[in-house]
């Protein structure tokens, strides 16, 4: 495919420096993904040529030495069986260069890639990519519409290009965020495995994710077992001792061994034992000791007579190890004149012990940076609520109680460019990563299919439906669509459609309140079409709508009725409350968390 000018000679070009980021490549090694099909990924590359009519279409991620393709449709061989092109062949590198978009009505025109090879050998002329980003915005690649022939991108083209970009983005997220997820709980097993070796230690740091827990049953579990009493010190980032749990097997000196404990942890001098034992890592034993020891080792005059009442003739001190050797703390057991003398086989128990407890400590932060990602995946997620002059917004979240995983409720509002206002809320079944995912999908799908348009909102719903259809999306989802029209003559007319969803609520100015209630519809993502419905109403000044999920209103132990009744009751005569803290009141309303939240709520003001 030549225009007739002379050949130009080949050059090779170095790759762009960002290829060979180390953290994107490893953002795009947990994708998981390869020069192989993968279906999810095909139905996009299907969608965008059928959408934008073109030959060929692809998700392009891009490594440091080459491209490969695991969604793709209309590759001529034997590209297509390979499922991957050396960067010679790659328009994609540039996207990943750039970091936003390339338009290119005819690519033999422009500098950049005129020479790359993909124009001979793959027939690209006409090339529009958009960039395909991890969460920290790292271009992994591109999902491209091809042509073999000039073209002049339309708006329209390149918007959809754009819409489905991002829902693809999405579902890469997803995929490093389940690869990340599914590593660490490998991890968790591993350790878990290696705890219950150790069965009596094990049985007693079980069944807590809490540091401190943890620490108190250890300690307890020692005393009287294996000493007289016991102190388990936690470092700061310094070094230092930051917490110290203590317990004596005497509960009459419970005051005594609170109070060593809490002078330990600024009263070590440096050439103490614990110091020591935290600095080197090497544990220490005392056969004989005596409160010599602890004057020698404490700056605080206090802590030599509290260790004289609490008894000291013998103790042996170990490091608590986490992953990788890193001293986490110490495990310091102590025996009075009662008590015989510790030696090396009670030296080689405690150092083992003190490894179980590391394990246990790295289990429970383990859970809790998976925690963390998952709230900050989940928030993530969630929208920036729009500024509307005379409308007010507010909207919450709450996940299950004490779960790590995300979960598939979301909300979502938008001004269109007429100045109507969308308000969508949705519940994806499932309560893990693959319900994240299509909840992500599913919104992105709900924004791309509804923006700019001024279709009614079931007819919007219904082609949700056929987008989730074509797409082979397996959703099975509620979703309540609202379209909030601008102020005429005093009053804001509200039309909505709902699929399957819990019925919005309305509190009149004045504290009356409605339940939007009407005719059942199917929920979202059933093999049949189904055509949606639109019902209306209006809101004054003063009135607020509330969306919400089900976790609001559902319970295991009464109906879906009696939870109506009882948000009836708690919404009557909220109207004057500020709109957050009515958002505040209602979840807080909700005693037993049996599932995730999400509340939107808007005021006409």
């Amino acid at each position: 495919m030549t225009d007739g000018s002379p050949a130009r000679p080949r050059r090779a070009i170095a790759p762009p420096p960002a290829l060979g980021d180390p953290a994107r490549l490893r953002a795009l090694a947990d994708t998981g993904l390869d020069a192989a099909p993968d279906e999810a990924l095909d139905r996009f590359a299907r969608l965008v040529g059928d959408l934008l009519d073109v030959p060929v279409a692809l998700v392009s991620l891009v490594s440091a030495d080459r491209q490969f393709f695991p969604g793709a449709v209309g590759l001529p061989e034997p590209w297509a069986e390979r499922r991957q092109t050396p960067l010679s062949h790659s328009f994609c590198q540039h996207v990943v260069d750039i970091g936003v978009p390339m338009v290119l009505p005819d690519a033999r025109l422009y500098p950049r890639v005129r020479d790359n090879l993909a124009i001979e050998d793959l027939g690209v002329v006409a090339y529009a990519g958009m960039p395909l980003t991890d969460l920290s915005g790292r271009v992994l690649g591109s999902l491209c519409a091809i042509d073999n022939k000039p073209r002049a991108w339309t708006a329209g083209q390149l918007r959809t290009l754009a819409d489905l970009a991002a829902a693809c983005s999405s579902e890469l997220r997803l995929r490093i965020a389940l690869d990340g997820a599914q590593e660490a709980r490998r991890r968790a097993v591993r350790a878990h495995e290696r705890l219950e070796l150790l069965a009596g230690v094990s049985e007693t740091l079980a069944g807590t994710l809490d540091v401190g827990t943890a620490l108190r049953r250890l300690a307890a579990t020692m005393v009287p077992l294996l000493a007289d009493w016991c102190l388990l010190t936690l470092v700061g980032p310094t070094g230092l001792p930051r917490e110290v749990v203590a317990v004596h097997h005497d509960l009459a000196r419970t005051a005594d061994v609170d109070r060593f404990a809490e002078l330990l942890v600024t009263g070590l001098s440096p050439d103490s034992i614990i110091r020591t034992v935290l600095r080197t890592g090497q544990p220490r034993l005392g056969g004989v000791a005596s409160v010599a020891d602890v004057v020698r080792g404490t700056t605080e005059p206090e802590m030599a007579p509290i260790a004289d009442r609490l008894g000291i003739t013998s103790y042996l001190s170990v490091p608590v190890r986490g992953a990788g050797g890193t001293v986490l703390g110490a495990l310091t057991l102590i025996n009075g004149a009662q008590r015989q003398q510790f030696d090396d086989r009670d030296l080689l128990t405690a150092v083992d012990i003190g490894r179980r407890a590391g394990q246990a400590i790295g289990n429970s932060s383990m859970y809790g940076e998976q925690r963390h990602v998952a709230e900050v995946l989940q928030h993530s997620m969630l929208p920036r609520l729009p500024v509307v002059t005379e409308l007010e917004l507010a909207a919450r979240y709450q996940p299950a109680a004490d779960r790590v995983e995300v979960g598939g409720d979301w909300y979502d509002a938008f001004v269109q460019p007429d100045g109507d206002m969308i308000a969508a809320i949705g519940d994806v079944a499932g309560h893990d990563i693959e319900a994240a995912a299509t909840m992500g999908q599913l919104r992105n799908l709900v924004r791309g299919n509804a923006f700019g348009r001024q279709d009614a909102v079931g007819d919007l719903m219904t082609h949700l439906d056929d987008a989730i259809r074509g797409l082979r999306l397996p959703i099975a989802a509620t979703a309540t669509l609202v379209r909030i029209c601008p102020d005429r003559a005093g009053t804001r007319e509200v039309t909505w459609c709902n699929a399957g969803h819990p019925p919005a609520a309305l509190v009149r100015a004045g504290g009356a309140v409605e339940i939007l209630e009407a005719r059942p519809e199917a929920l979202l993502g059933l093999a049949r079409p189904v055509r949606r419905t639109s019902h209306s109403t209006s809101l004054a000044v003063g009135d607020t709508l509330l969306l919400y999920t089900d976790g609001l209103i559902e319970r295991r132990d009464r109906s879906i009725d009696d939870g109506l009744a009882e948000l009836r009751s708690r919404l009557t005569g909220t109207d004057t409350l500020p709109l957050g803290e009515l958002c505040d009141l209602l979840l807080a309303s909700i005693r037993h968390r049996e599932d995730d939240t999400a509340l939107l709520a808007v005021r006409v003001r």
